[in-house]
């Protein structure tokens, strides 16, 4: 009798560690994805700015503009944490890095203190966004093998717990761009 309620505290001391273990994943995971939230709202804020400041040398670049609003605006209405935000995302993402390398193209635009502002605050949300991914990716990684391996997986299934998509380039990102010198 005695090893049998010993056996059962054992069991239950396993489930409370797991499930302590599931929520602290989940809140390193949400705080890893509110750091990265905090960066992308900044650079979300400098695109309106940007655009506009190269939009005047560059009218003729309209189908730019358009997909950099048009990613900007379905970031705004996607649910917080879905894939369809992170496409919207990574589309803002690689709209203002056509920008940039548009602004190449006029001298007198790269000279300006305006753009070189922009540019420079660009440049360093770029540098935090792509931390703040990393440590977002670990998080996920850690909840996802929490989610798949066994003995968790079985009070994953249990919870309803899924297993989270990474933060990661599209695949039809991730060719070279050719720049013209």
């Amino acid at each position: 009798m005695i090893a049998l309620g010993v056996l059962l505290g054992v069991l239950v001391l396993i489930l409370v560690l797991m499930y302590n273990g599931f929520i602290s994943r989940r809140n390193r995971l949400r705080n890893a994805f509110a750091a990265i939230d905090v960066q992308l709202k900044k650079r979300w804020d400098l695109v309106p700015r940007l655009v506009e400041t190269v939009r005047g040398y560059a009218s003729h670049e309209k189908e730019l503009f358009e997909g950099v609003t048009k990613a900007r605006r379905g970031i705004e209405l996607a649910e917080s944490a879905s894939p369809e935000r992170f496409k919207f995302e990574q589309d803002l993402g690689a709209g203002v890095s056509t920008v940039m390398l548009l602004a190449e193209d006029y001298p007198e635009l790269k000279a300006g203190d305006q753009f070189l502002n922009l540019q420079r605050n660009l440049a360093e949300v770029e540098t935090q966004i792509a931390a703040a991914r990393r440590v977002f990716n670990a998080a996920v990684t850690a909840w996802n093998k929490g989610v798949e391996m066994f003995p968790g997986s079985v009070m994953a299934g249990a919870l309803g717990y899924k297993v989270h998509d990474w933060f990661e380039t599209p695949e039809s990102q991730r060719k070279v761009t050719d720049v013209q010198l």
